[in-house]
């Protein structure tokens, strides 16, 4: 048995914003609607940032756009929210134009478990800017963790591995805007599950693979982010197999195909700093201390 998942993420419908080819959205969902249906995909996933912030008005215009699109798409859909669909507009009035709630939630299919973890995705600007992990959407993660009892995909906005962004065009300078600051309790959180645990988010802009604690952590690229394709809206499309052997393919100007097994082994803690480290001491010449 499986379960067959189409991917797509950081739409950003809108004006053009640094290589963010927002005039190519709409088509962009035309043909995503197309890759569905070709692909015979069981339910659809947005990962979220359907839209580039501009005011309330225009945010909500961009919004009913990308909602008229995804009718189109001949499976069900479950949407996220990025942080560019909160700028100006609140989760409810996301989930009111795309027809669902913007809570948490689980959903069972094909002997898997897909975790929706709607988390605050809303980026503060002022004070420590960045994103901030409420307590509560903590709690329910490791709640849903321990309870888990069949493998899980994890699915979010923004990553939760705490990967690197060496390389990447917004956040090698930014990484406070590429993660939650809690990261480490987040993993923590994921590690309580007993069974095989995978993580897909978004937010990032380009195609990685991190394996961290036994977790891997796959994150898609943007459907028209432009900065590792030349220019040109990469124009991302990602299909999620999951079975006993999860494979991840993203077509597009920027492909990539990953399978691989997961399980439910956990890596030793990680060392502390060295200096304080007393098995990593080196005991001077001529002290027997």
């Amino acid at each position: 048995m499986s379960l067959r998942l189409a991917v797509v993420t950081d739409i950003h419908h809108g004006p053009p914003s640094a290589t963010k080819r927002g005039d190519a959205a709409m088509d962009g969902l035309a043909a995503f609607a197309r890759f569905v249906a070709a692909a015979r995909a069981d339910l659809v996933l947005d990962l979220g940032d359907r839209i580039t912030d501009v005011d309330a008005a225009t945010d909500r215009r961009h919004l009913g756009d990308v909602a008229d699109a995804f009718c189109a798409v001949p499976a069900p859909v479950r949407h996220l929210n990025g942080n560019h669909d909160l700028d100006h507009l609140g989760p409810a009035e996301n989930g009111a134009a795309l027809g669902q709630s913007m809570d948490h939630a689980l959903h069972d299919a094909g002997g898997w478990r897909i975790v929706l973890w709607r988390a605050d995705a809303r980026i503060r600007r002022e004070g420590s800017p960045g994103f901030v992990l409420d307590e509560l959407d903590l709690v329910w993660l490791a709640a849903a963790m321990q309870a888990a009892d069949r493998p899980c995909l994890v699915v979010s906005h923004v990553p939760l591995s705490g990967h690197a962004q060496t390389g990447n065009y917004y956040f090698e300078n930014n990484p406070a805007f590429a993660a939650y600051p809690g990261t480490a309790r987040i993993r923590a959180a994921l590690a309580l599950a007993r069974v095989p645990v995978v993580c897909l988010a978004g937010h990032v802009h380009w195609n990685t693979i991190t394996c961290v604690d036994g977790i891997t952590h796959l994150t898609q690229q943007s459907l028209t982010e432009s900065f590792t394709t030349g220019g040109e809206p990469a124009m991302a499309m990602g299909i999620v197999e999951l079975a006993e052997t999860v494979r991840w393919e993203v077509a597009g100007a920027d492909p990539i195909a990953f399978a691989f097994r997961p399980d439910t082994r956990r890596w030793t803690p990680p060392l502390p700093d060295f200096r304080s480290h007393a098995g990593l001491r080196r005991t001077p010449p001529g002290d027997t201390a």
